[in-house]
């Protein structure tokens, strides 16, 4: 299944028990209302599909993985519920994620970016390759990490956590995200990855399904709340994108 975006698309296709779900936009990967929305959808279809037992999620391209929120519609934002509206987008997928009864491993082949990091920690099992740095940016355009802020804590620590959201403007290397758990494995070229990726879901494919819906529910134990918590956390950053603050250092980020 191809579904087309605006700019961009979400594509979704089975192959013995493994469903592979790309998006891709042409700027960096950049995730727009429209696409976090069909990404939700194709997950949440994956995870009550009785022939899918493994879900892959990659983005095309080669050099960022995913940049995070679209530029142009947190400009487009004018009112906080507009606001809350687009960030419920991240909550929705994110949650998404969470509740899918099938692993979903994510493959990491470039840079990540905000929302991006947030769907790399909202993984259960998230592959990389040597250069897919991380940065949480959001700070430094006048928002925060608010709705990924749960899941990048719970992977890696309140302390890792606490230096990406402080310096918005620091990249860590993809060492220092294998090293506090973001990533699972780090690979020094496509070949290798891609390899590892290929084994593990085999592998998934032919386990016990209800054994592994069983471990990822323990998994995620804890997190029941997040359906509300994200939702909240998407409306306090729906109502900063408005501050002149915001707005002003998106226009300048935008014209970098």
């Amino acid at each position: 299944m191809l579904k087309q975006i605006k700019e961009g698309h979400v594509k979704a296709e089975r192959h013995n028990g493994v469903m592979t779900i790309e998006f891709f936009h042409p700027q960096s990967n950049s995730l727009p209302g429209a696409m976090l929305e069909a990404i939700t959808h194709e997950i949440h279809g994956a995870g009550n599909d009785h022939d899918t037992k493994v879900i892959i999620l990659q983005s095309g391209g080669e050099r960022t993985f995913c940049a995070g929120a679209s530029f142009s519609e947190l400009l487009a934002i004018g009112t906080a519920d507009q606001g809350l509206q687009f960030f419920s987008g991240f909550a929705h997928l994110i949650n998404e994620m969470r509740k899918c009864p099938k692993f979903i491993i994510v493959r990491i082949q470039g840079r990540c970016v905000g929302g991006g990091v947030g769907i790399a920690a909202a993984a259960d099992y998230a592959i990389a390759i040597e250069g897919a740095d991380v940065k949480l940016s959001e700070l430094a355009i006048g928002i925060g990490p608010f709705v990924v802020g749960p899941a990048v804590e719970r992977k890696i620590g309140l302390s890792a956590f606490s230096s990406l959201a402080i310096d918005a403007a620091m990249w860590r290397d993809a060492e220092w995200a294998r090293k506090r758990g973001l990533y699972v494995e780090l690979h020094g070229t496509t070949t290798g990855m891609d390899e590892s990726i290929a084994r593990l879901a085999n592998h998934l494919a032919h386990c016990n399904p209800e054994a592994m819906a069983l471990l990822k529910q323990s998994l995620w134990k804890g997190t029941e709340h997040w359906d509300q918590l994200l939702l909240d956390r998407a409306a306090m950053s729906g109502k900063l994108v408005l501050s002149p603050f915001t707005r002003q250092a998106i226009e300048k980020f935008k014209k970098k």
